[in-house]
């Protein structure tokens, strides 16, 4: 099946259903949208083959002008919005793409392709025009992928990928009901904020509330407003949720009953206070609209307090684990089960996950396969060859370690191990796990760094304006005595900038090491 004629199934399954809820568009009404999207871009010379750029936040236009390329028989070359020209121009020309839509705000002066103004006013159907016959081994998508390391490649996804990802999303079934609502701000060029806020909408026959910005009071009135079930974030937006609701109960003085009612809410029901209990959780609820039954986060790992808030709250909390190269989430949590903190579960349908070269502690390689496995990355045999085995597993190049539930956990990238001379290694997801509990800490980087000849674990801290060198000292050494001495961090620098991140909030490690090297930050050491 082609991502096309999965459309053309979930129409048929759910016509009168909200697909487009901001625009009260029915499922019915959506393909005459991408019918007369696909009329223009063929009267402007789209055909058959080509790679069209798509650049543009979460609006209508850009769901209805996937659609339409994919019905002329396109490739949709997907565009990160947060680039400079410069990137566009190499991306363009890397892959062939000689047109691109976006919205107005985006446009510059180029020779490399022609822009096209994405929210241009279609002027109708052609009944002459049909979809293309496309297969479903055609390639759909093309995202470059860096994440926070690394050289950009060029990751082509076919039909094929594309709806086994949104068949192994019924893993989830028992939270996605058809005609119910995603509310989908995570940027769908992204491959996480396709697959949730896309591909599972579509899946499943429900609506989805496109959001083009992250301003929380935009966020909140839509919550108000349209009162979505499902919400899917990263988890730094999930933390600043759960840090802006503890501090608006304690600005009223109530968090201590809040938080006791909170935290012995089960006992407090077997004592016949059931209705406090509700009228607590519930105004705290109201906050999301009410209606939110399950939350999604993925992207990175989510700390075991921001997780306990949501489920005491009332909230089904899962986390997903997957890469652009997996079309996102090959593996999510049940929280059904008793967990152990930061796990991200376990694989989805068909997907397989293999666990190589273990050390001490149990920590290897996570490898894995399945029909969301892309094919190779474009033009790149050496890539490739390094990626995958003989039988056709692909190397995540993450490195993990499996609970007693047989759910995974992230212990961090293999390529930001910090590996001291001594031969240790260190794992900067851990330490940044502790060292973000800092107040007045807004951000923490650590990675590999070389000081007076020594590899040592070096960090760099965003804080707040009012923090200083020697309170930021005194934190990190009493954060340093809860790991190995070993893993201590005595070598630091602050600053009250924000760290660079990617578009999903993960720290883009490799220029924070680089602006250190500069002379950005100012640093210190013990």
């Amino acid at each position: 099946m082609t991502m096309y004629e999965l459309l053309e199934k979930t129409v048929k399954e759910n016509p009168k259903t909200l697909f487009l809820v901001r625009e009260n568009v029915t499922f019915a009404e959506f393909p005459n949208l991408v019918k007369a999207r696909a009329a223009t871009l063929h009267n402007l010379g789209v055909k058959p083959g080509d790679v069209v750029g798509l650049l543009s936040h979460n609006i209508p236009e850009f769901v209805s002008t996937l659609f339409a390329i994919w019905y002329l028989g396109g490739t949709v070359l997907l565009l990160d919005t947060n680039l400079a020209s410069a990137e566009y121009e190499n991306m363009t020309e890397r892959v062939g793409c000689k047109f691109v839509c976006a919205e107005k705000s985006f446009f510059y002066e180029t020779k490399k392709f022609k822009f096209f103004d994405i929210q241009t006013k279609d002027k109708g159907v052609d009944e002459s025009l049909k979809p293309y016959p496309l297969k479903d081994s055609d390639i759909a998508t093309l995202s470059f992928t860096s994440g926070s390391t690394g050289t950009p490649k060029v990751v082509p996804l076919t039909h094929f990928n594309l709806v086994s990802c949104s068949d192994n999303l019924e893993y989830l079934n028992q939270w996605l009901k058809p005609g119910e609502m995603f509310y989908a701000f995570l940027p769908l060029y992204h491959v996480f904020g396709f697959a949730v806020g896309f591909l599972a909408p579509l899946h499943f026959g429900m609506g989805i509330l496109l959001q083009s910005t992250i301003n929380p009071n935009a966020i909140m009135a839509d919550f108000a407003q349209y009162k979505p079930q499902v919400i899917p974030a990263v988890p730094k937006l999930w933390e600043i949720f759960r840090k802006k609701i503890i501090e608006g109960i304690k600005a009223k003085k109530k968090w201590g009953l809040v938080s006791f009612i909170m935290n012995n809410q089960k006992m407090l029901r077997m004592l016949g206070l059931s209705k406090l209990v509700d009228k607590v959780l519930n105004q705290i609820r109201g906050i999301f609209g009410g209606r939110a039954r399950l939350l999604v986060a993925g992207g990175a790992a989510t700390k075991p307090e921001v997780e306990k808030f949501y489920t005491q709250l009332g909230m089904a909390f899962v986390q997903g684990y997957g890469m652009t190269e997996t079309v996102g989430p090959i593996c999510c949590s049940r929280p059904l089960k008793k967990r152990v903190a930061y796990a991200f579960g376990a694989p989805m349908g068909d997907n397989e996950v293999q666990i190589r070269n273990k050390d001490e502690n149990g920590i290897g390689m996570l490898w894995v396969k399945g029909n969301q496995i892309f094919g190779g990355y474009m033009n790149n045999d050496a890539a490739n060859k390094e990626s995958f085995d003989k039988e056709g597993w692909f190397c995540t190049g993450d490195l993990v370690w499996m609970d007693k539930n047989g759910e995974l956990h992230f212990a961090g990238r293999k390529k930001q191990v910090i590996v001291l001379d001594s031969g240790k290694n260190v794992y900067p997801d851990e330490l940044e796990g502790l060292f973000i509990e800092i107040e007045g800490v807004k951000s923490v980087a650590v990675f590999e760094h070389e000081v007076n000849g020594k590899t040592v674990a070096y960090g760099v801290f965003s804080v707040e304006p009012d923090m200083t060198m020697d309170k930021l000292a005194a934190a990190i050494t009493e954060k340093n005595k809860k790991v190995a001495s070993y893993k201590w961090v005595t070598h630091f620098a602050m600053t009250t900038d924000d760290l660079p991140v990617t578009s999903t909030q993960k720290i883009k490690h490799h220029v924070v090491r680089q602006w250190l090297i500069d002379g950005k930050y100012t640093d210190r050491h013990e």
